[in-house]
């Protein structure tokens, strides 16, 4: 089973990271930077106007430049069966 992973940017120098997710969901995705013993989850939010996911790991702000409708768009292209509702 492979890991999904996404890439993230620092803002504070622009680089890009590649991170392990967690949990994803429209709400809040959850990412593991590193890996091993050194290995930090941060939880990523949307922003207020809803076109990126932003958080902050051991001080530094990381931000996942998608919006949510299109994170909705591919959970739902995922696994349609989970919009359905009893």
């Amino acid at each position: 089973m492979h890991p999904e992973k996404i890439k993230v940017r620092v803002t504070e120098t622009g680089q890009m990271l590649e991170v392990v997710v967690y949990s994803m969901r429209a709400e809040a995705i959850q990412v593991v930077l590193g890996a091993g013993v050194h290995s930090v989850r941060c939880d990523l939010s949307p922003t207020r106007n809803g076109l990126a996911y932003a958080g902050s790991a051991m001080g530094r702000e990381i931000v996942y430049e998608r919006s949510q409708t299109a994170v909705k768009a591919d959970l739902d292209a995922r696994n349609p069966a989970l919009r359905k509702s009893r």
